[in-house]
This record gives C-alpha cells, structure tokens and sequence, in this order.
C-alpha cells in the first residue's frame, strides 16, 4: 500500500487537481504585522519544559500570535477544527525534503499540543523524499530551548527534548514512512513545491496548504541565524494558534 502511494505521488501531475484544473494556492508568506482579530483565550502551562523554552514561550512565541494573518488564521482554524473532532488526532506535516519546515512544525506542533493540555493529539512529518533533519534546523529549535542530540550518519535519529521525560525521536522519512500514522490524519503542507506538485496523501482525512518561506535562502550569509530563528518563531506562533483555538473547541 505504501509502494502504491508513491508510485501514486512519482506519477501525479504537477500543480493540478483530480480534474486537471491548476489551483490556485495559498503563497508561503513572511510572518505579517498585528490584524486585530482577537486572540484565543485559553491558556496553558509552560511548567513541564525545560526553562529555556518555557521562556521562550512566554516571551517570543505567545506573543507573535497577534502577526498571524487573517487568511492563515482560517487555514488554521480548519486544523482546530480537525483536532477538536478527532480522538486520536493525527496532524502529519509535509515537505519536499522532510530537512527544515515539517521538523519545525512538528516539534512546535507537539509542544504546543502539551502546553494546552491535548494528550490525545499526535504530530509528525515526511516528505516527499528522504534526505537529513538539517542542522540549521536544529540549531534554531535548540536557541529557543529544546535539547537535540546530535549522532553521527547521513540520516541520523535525534533524540529531542523539551523536558524532563519528554523526549522523541526526530529522522527525515517521507510521509508514507512506517512511523507515520497510514489513515485519519491531516496532512499540512508545509512548503509550496510539496503542495504544487499534488501529491495524493493516501489515508488523508483532511489536506491542507500551509507553505511557509524557506530559511534555506540565507544558508551561508551572515543572516542565516537569525532567518532560521524568525521561521521557527513564525511556525511556533502559528501552531500554538491552532492549539489553543482546539482547546477552547474541547473545552
């Protein structure tokens, strides 16, 4: 069944849907100024995490919630909605390279799913290919607090913490991988090249386009740091939106 998806995925035909018509996709943006809509109001407890983080958290992450633009806020507001009315909720997030933005979000995914309190939601990411969790990458999550362990090998499973006792395992994988859930999840495309190429996500009970800005494009450049740094608070922001927005739905 997994051969068959991405034999499925190798043959689909880029940038159309099933009735070969081109969409029209939401672009990756960069995070914007404050809207105005009112913010989600529950509230979650940072006390489990490593104090790094927890100050992370509080200081950068919660705060940014207010530049999140209206047309992701309704993007999100569909994933809330998934969480709210799913038992388990299985939110898969998807990339070409499964190296930098579907390892953001998943990690802040899952952190932002404990600090509301929704044990019963559950995050991953694949993508398109298998290639390496980037370093880059994890140098951004470690500045903001987590604790990543760094093996050797051309693919290497890391180990991630945010606590004491909360730690999973982090490796490139595509979305068909054995470790990711095969039916009843959301499939959040998180860069604009996976959502054009229309992908059939097999098993997918809800696919949706939330592409952000590659960070890969200051790779090298004295920029790079701090480029890596405001995608991963851009994703965390969004994905604590959508958590506390499933919260209140839950409550």
């Amino acid at each position: 069944m997994r051969t068959m998806t991405m034999l499925m995925l190798l043959g689909a035909v880029m940038g159309c849907d099933e009735e070969g018509e081109v969409r029209a996709e939401p672009e990756a943006v960069e995070a914007d100024e404050a809207t105005g809509v009112e913010l989600p109001a529950a509230t979650g407890d940072a006390a489990a995490f490593h104090e790094d983080l927890g100050r992370t958290i509080e200081a950068q992450v919660l705060p940014a919630m207010a530049t999140i633009p209206q047309e992701r806020r309704r993007t999100l507001d569909r994933l809330a909605t998934f969480v709210g009315e799913s038992d388990p909720a299985a939110l898969t997030f998807i990339c070409t390279h499964n190296s930098r933005r579907s390892h953001l979000a998943e990690q802040w995914a899952s952190v932002a799913a404990r600090y509301y309190g929704l044990e019963r939601v559950a995050t991953y990411s694949g993508g398109t290919e298998a290639t390496a969790f980037n370093p880059r990458a994890i140098a951004a999550l470690e500045r903001a607090g987590f604790e990543i362990s760094s093996p050797e090998g051309d693919n290497p499973r890391h180990e991630v913490s945010v606590g004491p006792g909360l730690t999973r395992v982090a490796f490139s994988k595509t979305f068909a991988d054995e470790a990711n859930p095969s039916e009843g999840f959301a499939a959040v495309m998180t860069c604009s090249d996976a959502d054009r190429s229309c992908p059939f996500v097999e098993g997918a009970a809800l696919r949706v386009a939330l592409p952000y800005v590659d960070p890969k494009e200051a790779d090298d450049t004295p920029a790079e740091a701090s480029r890596y740094d405001e995608r991963s608070r851009q994703i965390a922001s969004e994905m604590f939106y959508l958590m506390a927005r499933a919260a209140e739905a839950s409550s």
